[in-house]
């Protein structure tokens, strides 16, 4: 086994360089998980999702959305919020302030995602004022 195989991380700077043409945008993954079944969830499910729905007229939410179980036909309570923030703390006290983490119904955790490949591509209908993801 090479020196190379056993290395388990890179510095970010190492990482930043080698994608320095790409796009580098920093974002921050949230995870959250229910902590003691569904019916928290539930009780917190409207709460949470005027929430999001803030946090993405603030435009501080990229993305979210439930976690489906591996065979895609079924949710534990389990979702991914994708936010954009100054530093992993910033993204933190978001976290902190959703109503299913304040009220203990999820616990989270935050890990920080660098966007450098991947496309998004709109298609807008002026006429029908409408709009599909391709």
């Amino acid at each position: 086994m090479s020196k190379e195989d056993m290395i388990t991380s890179v510095p970010a700077a190492g990482v930043m360089e080698a994608s320095r043409a790409m796009l580098q945008y920093q974002l921050y993954a949230i995870f959250t998980t229910p902590v003691n079944g569904m019916g928290p969830v539930f009780e917190q499910l409207d709460a949470h999702l005027a929430f999001q729905i803030c946090l993405e007229r603030e435009g501080v939410m990229f993305a979210a959305g439930p976690m489906w179980s591996d065979d895609e036909q079924s949710w534990a309570g389990e979702g991914m919020v994708v936010v954009r923030a100054a530093s992993r703390q910033e993204a933190i006290a978001i976290a902190e302030r959703d109503p299913m983490h304040k009220s203990g119904a999820r616990s989270f955790s935050v890990r920080p995602w660098l966007i450098n490949e991947g496309t998004t591509t709109v298609r807008l209908d002026y006429s029908s004022q409408t709009f599909t993801f391709v």
